[in-house]
């Protein structure tokens, strides 16, 4: 029933029994993470009082607080909660988004700015950093995925990533293959992961995120444009550009759907404006 109440005592227990559940749905350990924070806050927000209308009145708090697509994600996480608690007659729709025809200029980064940060690593001397840019831009992966990249991958030419459930095969170029076995020599790495911490521990995406901001001055890049993922769409731009295949894309990328493709390739308005320039329909 619609209506009906359910009563959810939050603690540690339930938490801990909630991202069993997550396991078992092979969530990544970040979503993990992120969906057992939204699953708290859901509860502190209803103070244990689940309802249709609580769920509702839930979304249309969080709708008058965070951009759409931050909406979503939260969502996305009280309605998995929902489904954990087998309440699936509870759960919520999700914002409807109208997909923009370009990207937003700000957040875009750029070839150029690219090499820029690469450079900007190399001057520091900080070679893992300087190769962990041209991994993550040459492959397209993802930086949950990087600890993929192990010294047997680079001698096989290919990382084996296997995650949630799929496996797909990431080629490495010659070129970086070149320099990861340099590297390694240097290193004294002859097996597991590539870019490790100190302690021998795959890097994450917290110290990557803190590692990269960390260049933007000398680099003259904005702090918006540097993240991570921001690699993974630049790879896009210049395979579609070169291939324009976005089936291949979105195989390489490990999409499911080629609709998550088309959000890495769309153009700036920059090149929205110059392409309407081009149509030459002004008399």
């Amino acid at each position: 029933m619609n209506d009906q109440m359910y009563t959810v005592r939050p603690s540690a227990h339930q938490t801990e029994a909630y991202e069993g559940y997550l396991r078992q749905e092979e969530k990544s350990p970040s979503t993990r993470r992120q969906y057992c924070r939204e699953a708290e806050r859901f509860l502190r927000w209803t103070k244990g009082e689940v309802s249709k209308e609580t769920v509702v009145s839930y979304k249309e708090m969080l709708e008058q607080r965070y951009r759409p697509a931050s909406v979503n994600t939260k969502l996305a996480a009280v309605n998995s909660f929902l489904s954990y608690l087998g309440e699936e007659s509870m759960k919520v729709k999700l914002v409807r988004i109208q997909r923009n025809a370009y990207c937003s200029q700000e957040r875009e980064l750029r070839r150029e700015e690219y090499q820029r940060l690469v450079r900007a690593a190399r001057n520091r001397q900080d070679e893992r950093l300087c190769l962990l840019l041209q991994t993550v831009c040459a492959t397209g992966i993802r930086i949950s995925e990087l600890r993929f990249i192990t010294a047997e991958a680079v001698e096989d030419g290919e990382a084996v990533v296997k995650l949630k459930g799929k496996n797909r095969i990431v080629l490495l170029p010659d070129g970086l293959r070149k320099r990861l076995r340099r590297y390694l020599k240097e290193k004294r790495i002859s097996r597991g992961p590539v870019f490790v911490t100190r302690n021998g521990t795959p890097m994450d995406r917290s110290n990557i995120w803190k590692q990269m901001k960390a260049l933007g001055a000398e680099a003259s890049v904005q702090g918006k444009k540097i993240f991570p993922h921001n690699l993974r769409h630049l790879f896009a731009r210049c395979f579609y550009a070169l291939d324009k295949d976005i089936a291949k894309l979105a195989d390489i990328l490990g999409h499911s759907s080629i609709n998550t493709t088309r959000l890495y390739i769309i153009s700036t308005g920059r090149e929205h404006r110059r392409q309407m320039e081009a149509l030459r329909l002004l008399a």
